[in-house]
């Protein structure tokens, strides 16, 4: 899984999210740093308010948090997310002693999990 950072990162260099169910999100500042949290149609839902998308917490009536607003959680992108964004850019990805390596056709990414060289991949395309 990439690191927030990296996904904060992403957010920064202009990744767009369209959340969708299997998503994954953290939630920063609220002590709920380490809790990763996936949108699911029975759970966690997304959905459009005055103009804006908000997360719904279904079910959680234990816990004070019912919505957010996408724009308070970053999103976590899974691999196949990462590699749809780099687009015609990938040439592949392949294992390298100490993790994995993401090679665009202007340049090679490495990093300890492929998800993670994905992440560096596409930061370097969005800074371009």
């Amino acid at each position: 899984m990439i690191t927030v950072e990296q996904a904060k990162r992403l957010r920064k260099a202009g990744a767009l999210w369209v959340p969708g169910a299997g998503d994954r999100f953290v939630v920063p500042d609220r002590d709920m740093d380490d809790d990763v949290f996936v949108v699911s149609d029975m759970t966690v839902e997304v959905h459009d308010y005055q103009g804006s998308k908000v997360i719904g917490f279904n079910g959680t009536t234990e816990w004070a948090l019912d919505s957010i607003e996408q724009r308070e959680v970053i999103w976590l992108p899974r691999e196949e997310q990462l590699r749809k964004l780099l687009g015609d850019t990938f040439v592949r990805l392949e294992a390298v002693p100490g993790g994995y390596a993401v090679e665009l056709t202007d340049g090679r990414y490495t990093a300890e999990d492929a998800e993670q060289a994905y992440a560096e991949a596409l930061l370097a395309l969005l800074k371009g």
